[in-house]
């Protein structure tokens, strides 16, 4: 009887094995589902790469060359990254109308998702600037205050004080960055589309864009308020002097002469 019930199990032996069971199979679930999820993500990301390699070929290709190599109408794009892409296409200013010293902004005729799968496609080419994240760009955290020093000492010259544009030579122009959104500016900072150099994060950092972002909406877009009454396109004392001279000057020549025919006209009767 003695060997019998030596034998016998503890009553919470079967609970135990219960609980080993779970958690071998909670290993294996975390030794094979990460796996998986990264083998998901791959297949996704090759479905974008194709299909944005059919939307290249349609829309792209006769300028860009078939392989991106680029062409005598149109730059190499080995190399520009998906943030490229996303701006020239978001902006509308690619697929480009005809060539000419500055592709303009214009309609978009693209949807996100195919942008994003023309950048997939792009980004396939060769290793560049990535789309940004909305945290790189949103306003938690900005130094408006530095943004403005930033922007005067880098921007300004072609863009205006407060981003309302400029001429250059030869046809082309810094566009108004009025209202502009500001994942595209970020993107513009670190790809340098066009006429515009590149500031990438080794010559100006993550948070040193997001401190012009914050400056540039600060005053210029419809939220902006200005004390002044009309902005006079942000010139500063040169506009506001012209317009001092040009109106008020005038304005008092008309009531001089006013005054002298009133004087006139009453000592002859």
């Amino acid at each position: 009887m003695k060997k019998l019930s030596a034998r016998r199990r503890h009553p919470l032996a079967a609970l135990v094995v219960l609980l080993l069971a779970l958690a071998c199979t909670g290993g294996l679930y975390a030794a094979f589902a990460p796996a998986g999820k990264a083998q998901a993500d791959e297949t996704a990301q090759s479905l974008a790469i194709e299909e944005g390699k059919k939307l290249y070929a349609v829309g792209c290709a006769s300028c860009h060359g078939t392989g991106g190599q680029g062409t005598t109408d149109g730059p190499s794009l080995v190399g520009v990254g998906a943030a490229a892409v996303d701006f020239q296409v978001g902006t509308g200013r690619m697929p480009a109308q005809q060539p000419g010293a500055q592709i303009p902004r214009k309609k978009v005729i693209y949807t996100q998702a195919e942008i994003d799968q023309l950048a997939a496609y792009i980004a396939s080419l060769g290793a560049g600037p990535a789309i940004p994240s909305e945290e790189k760009y949103g306003p938690e955290g900005a130094d408006i205050a530095k943004g403005g020093e930033l922007f005067r000492n880098n921007c300004a010259q072609c863009h205006n004080f407060t981003g309302k544009g400029g001429a250059l030579t030869h046809g082309k122009y810094a566009p108004n960055l009025e209202d502009v959104d500001p994942k595209h500016i970020y993107e513009a900072m670190q790809t340098g589309p066009q006429n515009m150099p590149s500031f990438p994060d080794g010559s100006m950092s993550e948070q040193n864009k997001k401190d012009i972002i914050a400056y540039l909406h600060a005053v210029n877009s419809d939220d902006t308020e200005n004390p002044g009454g009309l902005s006079l396109g942000g010139l500063g004392p040169v506009s506001e002097g012209l317009f001092a001279w040009i109106f008020g000057l005038g304005a008092l020549i008309a009531v001089a002469v006013w005054v002298a025919a009133r004087t006139a006209k009453a000592k002859k009767s």
